[in-house]
Parts: structure tokens; sequence; C-alpha cells
């Protein structure tokens, strides 16, 4: 298969910018969705909490 044919169909002028604005769209709307549905993204993008996190340490003895 031939991938270049593509542009015997779609001319370049018109399939370029729908595959960019495409792919622009889908990862605008994977970033909402992960604001919107999550707690942390938004804290790290705001700078995160100030302390430092807990370290958890298990003994087997």
């Amino acid at each position: 298969m031939n991938q270049g044919k593509i542009w015997t169909v779609v001319n370049p002028s018109v399939g370029l910018p729908l595959l960019l604005g495409s792919v622009t769209v889908i990862a605008i709307l994977v970033h909402a969705a992960v604001l919107s549905h999550t707690t942390w993204f938004p804290a790290y993008w705001q700078g995160g909490l100030k302390k430092a996190a807990a370290i958890e340490t298990t003994i087997v003895g």
C-alpha cells in the first residue's frame, strides 16, 4: 500500500490543515477531560503542593 495516493483524492492544501486541525482539537479535548476529571492535574498547573510527599516504608521481618 502506498499512503501517498491519498493526495490524488484530497488536495494537500485541504487535507493537511484538516489533519493538523483534528489533531489539535483532540489534544485540547484530552487536556480538558483530564483537567475536569482529576484533582492533581489542576494542582500541578498551579504549582502543586508546597510540602514534600511522604515516603512509606515497610519493614518485612
